[in-house]
């Protein structure tokens, strides 16, 4: 029964991981009133998605898709193609972070806050 779950785990557990990465960034998303927890707990989630695709990608006795003497089979190589658009999306999701830090140093220039109550309570004043 122990190696049934262990084996599992091991196979499985991985996707697991994520799974539990990506609920802790949509929870932090709900729950957190500051913008600045909110943006931490985006790119918790993008890194959960990058997981993700990046083990979605691998397979058992795959190698690197470099050419090696003895092994002539396409199915003896990992799928480049997961890695290559993961690569575009940790640039994506930097750009992203970069532009949501711009946007809350403005927000803290002009309210002296990034606390969504306080900015929610100076709308309903004007």
């Amino acid at each position: 029964m122990m190696t049934t779950i262990s084996a599992f785990l091991a196979s499985k557990g991985i996707y697991l991981l994520t799974l539990i990465l990506l609920s802790l960034g949509v929870a932090g998303i709900i729950v957190c009133n500051n913008y600045m927890k909110k943006l931490i707990c985006m790119n918790i989630m993008q890194v959960a998605v990058i997981f993700f695709f990046l083990c979605f990608g691998q397979k058992d006795g795959g190698t690197i898709p470099v050419a090696v003497d003895g092994l002539v089979k396409a199915a003896d190589y990992i799928n480049p193609l997961p890695h290559g658009l993961m690569l575009t999306a940790i640039v994506v999701s930097l750009g992203t972070t970069g532009v949501g830090l711009s946007l809350l140093f403005r927000i803290m220039e002009k309210y002296g806050t990034i606390e969504e109550d306080d900015l929610i309570k100076r709308e309903k004043k004007f």
